[in-house]
């Protein structure tokens, strides 16, 4: 009984944190991000994530923060200098997910899971 009362507490249950966009650090609601990142021609002025008109995405820190809320507020509110609102266009749901996207180019994401960025995104493979 006491081994089983023990196996029990420590077992707990992982919890994330979910807000009220939906937003959730998942392979696949990253790959939906990509998708919808690239729908959206956003690679249009951030040029793939490198910055190009738009700031770049592959680095730290961010002006207006890199926490999901902070990257979502930019991506349906817009930013001042050109960052257009894109609210009547996108859902909270699908800026979400573009938000998890951007987030995993420049590594905020957990580990577990993998940027579907683009080969020529990645850091070069090191050699011993």
């Amino acid at each position: 009984m006491l081994l089983a009362a023990i196996a029990f507490a420590a077992c707990e249950r992982e919890e994330r944190a979910f807000d009220g966009h939906g937003y959730r650090e998942s392979a696949w609601f990253i790959s939906e991000g990509k998708e919808l990142y690239d729908g959206m021609n956003c690679g249009g002025c951030h040029a793939r994530g490198g910055g190009d008109l738009g700031p770049p995405l592959l680095d730290e820190p961010w002006r207006y923060g890199s926490t999901p809320d902070a990257v979502i507020s930019s991506i349906l509110d817009g930013r001042p200098r050109g960052m257009p609102a894109f609210k009547t266009k996108l859902t909270a749901t699908d800026a979400a997910k573009i938000a998890a996207y951007v987030r995993s180019l420049s590594g905020l994401v957990r580990m577990d899971s993998q940027s579907p960025r683009d080969d020529h995104l990645a850091p070069p493979a090191r050699h011993p």
